[in-house]
């Protein structure tokens, strides 16, 4: 069970409300309570699932009532706070990194700002997650260490960043210009083929034998990166260890993380004194036992700092199962992708109530979508990886336009800073919800209603309440003053 949800008695009243559109498409609303005109205590911010706005600054402002009424009432309580969030955002991949920087400079400029400024004209992204070597959406596979399967470099005497440095790392170079704070967080998608017991890129496992010399990988990779300033927050020891089908990829057990992090990458980053957070699971919400078994190890435990899920099976509670039996380890949700048969509004309103509050809910620090950019063609990606995601971005040549999942992640991201604490709210089944405290002590409240019905419902918040409007099928981002 979620960590703040109530029971409460829905009542049924008549509807006494009248719902209207102002010439330009804002939601008012006319009721017999209308508060005193040109009051502004709840700014607002809708994205209608048909599209007909998208994150739209609403014209009229709620005005907080003293008068009862018959609503349901969402009850924002600062007072009670749960996790801190480390951000919201995407993974760039790197065929999403050399798309952007084909791009024409002011293109270029123009979407970076779109995506990672906190002025007005930007979503404030503040996480991302970035592939050791080659994802499944980069346009060849390599690694940091490619050398003829057949030999061996333990000494890791050509470990090499190249690849990374022709569009990756630019682009990053150029995205904390734009926000130093951004965290970044690093996912294998397969170690060096040779370190492999069938020296593949799709399956297979790390060979015992290389455990140590992988952890040096690791260490050698962070050290490489922070001398070209970028600075890793958090590993990731395996992308999806259970799913060996993908190219590429690595199949590792709960044991063998387990044994890897207990006996070599926790000591190596002791030794080191690396900082960077260990992370481990990364797959799916419907195995939350393989985190749980990882963590019962007691020589892994004390350096792994938590666990990692996507949602393509299981249900996002599973978070809440890891949290229960491992209170002091933090859990992240670090990836879903969207897809080019899906739908806009059925994505939007799905990813919006599991990815960004079913997350929230559950004691994530992150909430991240999949893949930030791709072509026309859902490209570039290797062969044998996904041809159907869609990036938050499509890029053609010197233009782009704007998927579904720049606004998932721009509801919440654009509102709610790295280092927000979320709050307690009632948690109502049919109006999901979750609220934010930021570092300045401002109050965000966003909310789904993912019904055919508008959706009419009171913001309680200091001892006062706001009589709130939602369209059928649309987020609601809510700014308590």
């Amino acid at each position: 069970m979620m960590y703040f949800s109530k029971l409460l008695t829905l009542i049924i009243v008549p509807f006494f409300a009248i719902v209207a559109c102002n010439k330009n498409g804002n939601i008012s609303h006319i009721d017999p309570q209308t508060p005193v005109e040109g009051s502004k205590d709840v700014e607002v911010w809708i994205t209608k699932a048909n599209e007909q706005m998208l994150l739209e600054k609403q014209v009229n402002y709620l005005s907080y009532i003293t008068s009862p009424n018959y609503y349901e009432t969402v009850d924002v309580n600062p007072a009670k706070v749960f996790q801190t969030v480390d951000g919201f955002g995407y993974t760039l991949t790197g065929g999403s990194a050399t798309l952007i920087n084909k791009m024409e400079i002011s293109q270029q400029e123009k979407l970076l700002s779109e995506l990672f400024s906190c002025s007005d004209k930007g979503i404030c992204v503040s996480y991302l997650r970035i592939s050791m070597g080659a994802s499944d959406l980069d346009a060849e596979v390599f690694s940091y260490n490619d050398i003829p399967p057949s030999t061996e470099d333990l000494s890791l005497s050509k470990f090499s960043l190249s690849k990374d440095t022709l569009n990756l790392i630019p682009i990053l170079k150029k995205i904390l210009a734009i926000n130093p704070e951004i965290k970044i967080m690093a996912t294998p998608w397969s170690p060096p083929l040779w370190m492999k017991n069938n020296k593949q890129s799709v399956g297979g496992g790390l060979l015992a034998q290389y455990y140590g010399v992988y952890a040096d990988y690791f260490v050698t990779y962070l050290k490489a990166m922070k001398s070209q300033g970028i600075n890793i927050d958090a590993v990731t020891l395996q992308n999806e260890p259970q799913h060996g089908g993908n190219n590429p990829s690595m199949v590792m057990s709960s044991a063998e993380q387990a044994d890897f992090v207990a006996h070599h990458l926790g000591p190596k980053f002791q030794k080191e004194n690396i900082k960077t957070k260990i992370i481990i699971w990364d797959h799916n919400c419907d195995n939350p036992s393989y985190p749980i078994d990882v963590l019962k190890n007691t020589e892994a435990k004390p350096f792994i700092d938590g666990s990692a899920f996507h949602l393509y099976n299981g249900s996002i509670e599973a978070l809440s199962q890891v949290h229960q039996a491992f209170p002091d380890k933090n859990l992240y949700f670090t990836e879903q992708w969207t897809g080019a048969n899906g739908s806009f509004a059925g994505d939007f309103k799905w990813h919006i109530k599991n990815v960004i509050i079913g997350s929230m809910r559950n004691w994530s620090k992150t909430a991240l979508e999949w893949n930030l950019a791709n072509d026309a063609t859902f490209g570039p990606h290797t062969p044998g990886g996904c041809t159907e995601c869609k990036g938050a971005i499509t890029i053609t040549g010197n233009t782009y336009s704007k998927n579904v999942a720049f606004y998932i992640i721009g509801q919440v991201s654009k509102f709610v800073p790295a280092g927000s604490k979320v709050i307690e709210t009632t948690n109502f089944a049919s109006i999901p919800n979750v609220a934010f405290i930021t570092p300045n002590e401002k109050v965000i409240l966003l909310v789904l209603n993912e019904s055919e019905d508008t959706k009419i419902f009171n913001i309680g918040f200091g001892g006062k309440k706001a009589i709130a409007t939602l369209p059928a099928n649309a987020a609601g981002t809510f700014l308590l003053n």
